[in-house]
């Protein structure tokens, strides 16, 4: 199977949907059909430092989507990006589209000279873990959230 990465596209909305709700039931979250319609009209906002990009097979079917976030730094002179979301669908794993989508953003960093790409995962996500270590070992960081009740 060849595997293409590419920019999201307006007709690939019904598709993005059945992978960002997987991806949505695999962290444990019930998918939100108002934060999904916000998160796709600033997926298709070109102005926007909210980013996705997908593979696709060779019949152009979308198998795999990565969000990312292009933002300003506090330690850098560049901006950095932040892959917020990857998730392939179950029925084309191991077959490298996690690696292709990853190797897309390496890329994409070095051409437009970002100074950082970085990823959060759950501890106990061990298939995306020897994907993410084959590329940096994690930093030791711990991630801690705190949620206003009050919004979405």
């Amino acid at each position: 199977m060849q595997i293409t990465i590419r920019k999201l596209q307006i007709n690939d909305e019904a598709r993005w949907r059945v992978l960002w709700e997987g991806y949505c039931h695999f962290y444990k979250r019930e998918p939100s059909e108002a934060i999904t319609q916000h998160l796709w009209n600033r997926l298709m906002d070109s102005t926007g430092s909210v980013n996705s990009i997908v593979a696709v097979n060779n019949d152009n079917y979308v198998i795999g989507i990565a969000n990312y976030v292009v933002h300003e730094n506090t330690s850098t002179l560049s901006p950095v990006c932040y892959l917020q979301d990857i998730f392939v669908d179950p029925k084309a794993r191991a077959k490298r589209v996690g690696r292709t989508l990853m190797d897309w953003l390496v890329n994409e960093m070095k051409n437009k000279k970002w100074s950082r790409l970085y990823w959060n995962t759950k501890e106990d996500n061990y298939l995306a873990r020897i994907l993410y270590d084959s590329y940096t070992p994690h930093s030791g960081f711990l991630k801690y959230v705190m949620k206003n009740d009050e919004i979405l």
